[in-house]
């Protein structure tokens, strides 16, 4: 009987013992890799996983692996900072790394790692602000739509897609990309150790390929991801192969997606919106 209620109890506490936690031996050198390969219009999941990767002990460096066009100007700011502040901590090493395109955005998050390695073909660059919106006014007359604004102030309404923009308009949403272009420039020029009027003739808008971009002086090295991988390992002190870490996946489910937890964006689900500027690469068509 004694017996029983041994192994019995020696089941329950091997049971209780798997909800424990352990700690996890670290052999060899652990790269924490973040992948930014979409569209950036958020920042809260990417710079948590930042936040995760630049406390855990177990994580020797940071990659992180650009494949975007880029996206949001605020969005692509606060990545950008949490990689800056990271990197001149000095904590670990974080750099970034460019797939296909790294442009605008992406340029602006890269901007902050200690080191930025390109491919040859990689394009990048394309400093810049681009803000865009449809007018529809022409097409809402022909069918006899028309929408009414009450408004507090005479821009209150700029950028609404029911009536032609005024040369008020215009002016006003310059004024706004300007700022926010000189934003960009004062960055590059501070990261990459240029004259604010140096970096200026390099923020046209253009794309780059990987290989201008090193002659410019806009990335540091042209090299694959697995030359990022070695590059990484070897600031962080080690010679060995390192395992790679990826932050981890939730999976959402039907529910989840019905009660909104996932934000759906649809063509033109903004359009009563304030025009979003962003540090994009541009592939629309023409006015």
């Amino acid at each position: 009987m004694n017996k029983k209620w041994m192994v019995l109890g020696g089941i329950v506490f091997l049971f209780l013992l798997s909800f424990l936690p352990f700690p996890k031996f670290h052999f060899g050198p652990q790269i924490g890799v973040i992948n930014i390969s979409e569209a950036i219009m958020a920042s809260e999941e990417i710079v948590e996983e930042l936040n995760d990767f630049a406390e855990r002990e177990d994580i020797d460096a940071i990659l992180i692996r650009l494949n975007t066009p880029g996206g949001g100007v605020a969005a692509s700011q606060e990545i950008y900072e949490k990689v800056k502040e990271i990197s001149e901590a000095n904590i670990k090493p974080i750099i970034a790394s460019m797939g296909s395109v790294a442009a605008s955005g992406g340029y602006y998050i890269a901007a902050g790692a200690d080191t930025i390695i390109a491919n040859k073909g990689t394009a990048t660059g394309s400093i810049g602000v681009i803000m865009s919106y449809p007018i529809a006014a022409d097409l809402l007359d022909k069918v006899g739509l028309a929408f009414q604004s009450v408004k507090s102030g005479a821009l209150k309404d700029a950028g609404n897609f029911a009536r032609k923009p005024t040369k008020a308009d215009l002016s006003y949403f310059q004024d706004l990309v300007d700022n926010l272009h000189t934003q960009f420039v004062r960055t590059v020029a501070y990261e990459r150790g240029m004259s604010y009027d140096e970096a200026a003739t390099l923020a046209t808008g253009q794309v780059y390929s990987g290989e201008q971009a090193l002659r410019l002086g806009l990335v540091d090295i042209i090299g694959t991801y697995d030359n990022a991988i070695r590059l990484v390992t070897q600031l962080a002190g080690f010679d060995e192969k390192p395992t790679l870490i990826y932050p981890k996946v939730e999976d959402e489910g039907i529910i989840d997606i019905l009660l909104n937890s996932k934000q759906i964006n649809l063509p033109f689900s903004n359009l009563g919106i304030f025009p979003l500027p962003e540090y994009s690469l541009y592939y629309g068509g023409g006015n």
